[in-house]
């Protein structure tokens, strides 16, 4: 045995072992994207480097050998440069989407690819699961989200876009109305923490935080809980039957609800804190924005809040049959159609732009049309005109276009001395929403009027006292986004209930060139919408419009995913050493040396844009199966793990072992996505069945020379089984 010292520890190992093993079995971990101890050592990736005192150059552990007394260190400065470096190297030639746009664009970065890819196959169970990783509410959201996912799907460059949002209300339908999934909740930490507000910023903070295993209580001003999502959203948009189903399992996860308690009036943010070890405001933004408008104070000018608010309260204010709507976004969609449901005759939008600049959702836009509202475009409200303090008219400024603003979109200008007037018995103003002020009185405020909060730790002026959603930063935004700043919230408060550091780092993450990417292969499929209810029955009533998917519309739907993001993420090695490290990829950035190219047989996908040249795939070929069905072609810059004569994997002797696709560090060789569908057997792929928590689980085989080589969870047990590979090997094996 030999004696040494790696990173300060003192070990032994046997004379003729190399470094990186002797490392490996004291639990010391050096990274290695091109080493298997199934193969001959090659040492292509140059990740394995460490520093020994005495000799001047770095050591390649995988194939430098241990020496009496050697003294090693594995993470020095300049063995850290050194892999930095190298994994930059890699990474600049590394052509691929580690998560799908989608995903990315997410402001709760729900993985709508995997919950999609779920549906697809008909595990709703599964799918609704993973939705439920990010968002409590999926049957909320997922009717009243303007899905940002969807702006960034690849498949509107097909023809449009998957409908990610009524996918996800489709799985949580389906959960709601069958034996509905809570999840478990880790064991009780005896921390405390008070939410304020129980709209979905607050609720999704409790719901993390009680799965967490913290004690959670909410306190809201209302009789229910929901906030914007039962007192802003229409019935026939978000029918609250829905909502309560939902909240009710919230309140199963253990969080308990305190109503009709205000802040600033039933308590204080410092008696919550007396009582509990953090404080989350969540409060939301309640007060209808001004327009600042000649004539606002009038009778029958109300805010759109507020106006939605008493329709939903039971308090429907008088608006006669004439109603004019001032704003673009989704809330003047609400408030519009709700007005055309309560009667009126005549209902107006106006808008200072275009049709094409409102910000509201176009389904919203185009049902709101079908309903009867009719649209004001480029006008804008000069004065509201009252008789005897009622208003009974608007003078609008006639518009036009200018030069782009700040967002993007083209700054409506006045058209000098051209105005027009219009009758009305009511005005709803539509334009925003903001903080109430005087009920966050013991916390510091923004210039902007909104409780200022650390926007990675949103903690405030007081310790201990965190916030989030409309009431802070830059004010009122979708849900969505609340809910993503409750996710991190939680995790911050849990580390800060647990005395440990926050990490807001943003691990690093592949993303492919989206001008190189050629879609002229994919075949057309129409976009699925739910059905709704006729425009002429559903102005008359407050019936949810959508019907929604159907099984068979959900699961063709959802077959129309791209699977932008790679199949390989949470298990990709090469992905876990560029986290590891701050790399910055770009500085290397040139000529992508592999096209993006797929080549594929009954069993494996093959995408040369993603390989790093490891040599795995090819050395385990030919050393461990003596196949010899891929080889390094190519020259310099251009050679690539390839079939001889570029033939396709089917017209080699490829056996479908799999070996390749079990040692590819970064999903270049991976199993195609039929096979999450159904594998097709032959010789070398048998059906066999094992036991899994007491439940019987199909998995698929694959064997040669009776060796165990591969094996594939074959059904949904198997899949949600969370063992690992090497697990599934021992049940095959026992």
């Amino acid at each position: 045995m030999i004696n040494l010292t790696i990173n300060g520890k003192k070990i032994t190992a046997p004379e003729g072992s190399t470094i990186l093993e002797a490392a490996r079995a004291n639990g010391i971990d050096i990274p290695t994207l091109c080493y298997d101890k199934a193969v001959e050592i090659y040492g292509a990736c140059g990740l394995c480097v460490v520093e020994a005192e005495g000799i001047p150059k770095l050591l390649r552990s995988c194939s430098a050998k241990v020496m009496e007394g050697m003294v090693v260190n594995t993470e020095s400065e300049r063995v850290v440069q050194s892999r930095k470096i190298a994994m930059e190297l890699l990474m600049s030639a590394h052509d691929g989407d580690c998560v799908a746009p989608c995903q990315l664009n997410c402001p709760a970065h729900t993985d709508c690819q995997g919950y999609v890819g779920m549906i697809a196959n008909g595990e709703f169970d599964s799918a609704l699961k993973i939705i439920k990783n990010n968002i409590p509410l999926p049957a909320s959201i997922g009717r009243v989200c303007p899905h940002p996912c969807e702006k960034a799907c690849r498949r509107k460059n097909v023809e449009e876009p998957i409908n990610i949002a009524q996918l996800k209300a489709f799985a949580a339908d389906v959960d709601l109305n069958g034996d509905s999934y809570v999840p478990e909740c880790k064991e009780p930490t005896g921390k405390k923490v008070a939410v304020i507000g129980a709209g979905p910023a607050g609720l999704s903070a409790a719901y993390y935080l009680t799965v967490m295993g913290h004690s959670v209580t909410v306190y809201d001003m209302m009789d229910k809980a929901g906030g914007m999502l039962r007192y802003g959203i229409p019935q026939y948009r978000l029918p609250k039957e829905v909502l309560d189903k939902e909240i009710s399992i919230i309140e199963k996860t253990g969080v308990k609800f305190v109503y009709n308690s205000k802040l600033g009036r039933d308590f204080t943010i410092e008696s919550l804190k007396a009582e509990n070890d953090a404080v989350i405001v969540a409060v939301g933004a309640w007060k209808s924005s001004s327009m600042r408008t000649p004539g606002e104070e009038l009778d029958g000018v109300y805010g759109g809040i507020d106006f939605l608010r008493g329709v939903i309260k039971g308090n429907a204010p008088d608006i006669g049959e004439k109603v004019a709507i001032c704003g673009g976004g989704n809330t003047a969609m609400d408030a519009c159609r709700t007005a055309v449901r309560l009667g009126a005759k005549e209902v107006y939008v106006v808008y200072r732009r275009t049709r094409n600049e409102m910000p509201a959702d176009k389904l919203e836009i185009d049902e709101a049309e079908e309903e009867g509202v009719i649209y004001k475009f480029l006008t804008n409200p000069l004065s509201f005109n009252g008789e005897n303090g009622k208003v009974k008219s608007i003078t609008l400024q006639v518009m036009e276009l200018g030069e782009p603003d700040a967002s993007g979109r083209r700054r409506p200008v006045p058209v000098e001395g051209k105005t027009e007037e219009i009758a009305v018995d009511s005005v709803i103003l539509a334009i925003g929403q903001k903080l109430v002020q005087g009920d966050v009185s013991e916390l510091k405020l923004n210039e902007r009027g909104n409780i200022e909060a650390d926007p990675d730790f949103f903690n405030t002026s007081i310790d201990g006292v965190f916030a989030i959603g409309d009431a802070t930063n830059r004010g009122a935004s979708i849900a969505i986004e609340a809910i993503g700043e409750a996710d991190r919230c939680a995790r911050a408060v849990d580390a800060y209930l647990n005395g440990q550091a926050f990490d807001t780092r943003v691990p690093y993450i592949s993303k492919r060139d989206e001008s190189t990417i050629d879609y002229s292969d994919r075949e057309k499929q129409s976009r699925i919408t739910p059905k709704v209810l006729p425009a002429d029955v559903r102005n008359k009533s407050f019936d949810e419009v959508s019907l929604g998917f159907t099984e068979d519309e959900a699961k063709a739907e959802a077959s129309r995913c791209l699977e932008c993001g790679c199949r390989e993420y949470y298990k990709c090695k090469l992905l876990n050493v560029a986290q590891r490290y701050d790399i910055d990829p770009d500085r290397f950035k040139g000529e992508m040396p592999q096209k993006y190219t797929r080549d594929e047989n009954a069993f494996i996908e093959r995408n040369p844009a993603k390989c790093i040249l490891c040599g795995l795939c090819v050395r385990s070929c030919r050393e461990v199966m003596d196949i010899h069905a891929l080889g390094l072609m190519g020259r310099g810059f251009k050679t690539e793990p390839s079939p001889a004569f570029a033939l396709p994997l089917d017209q080699t002797k490829c056996n479908n072992c799999g070996l390749c696709v079990q040692l590819c560090p970064t999903g270049a060789l991976t199993e195609r996505s039929s096979l999450k569908k159904q594998v097709p057997l032959d010789e070398n792929c048998t059906e066999e069945f094992v036991e899994i928590g007491g439940k019987k689980a199909r998995v698929l085989v694959s064997r040669y020379n009776g060796k165990v080589l591969r094996v594939i969870p074959g059904d949904e047990v198997s899949r949600n089984a969370g063992l690992s590979r090497e697990e599934l090997f021992g049940l095959i094996k026992d």
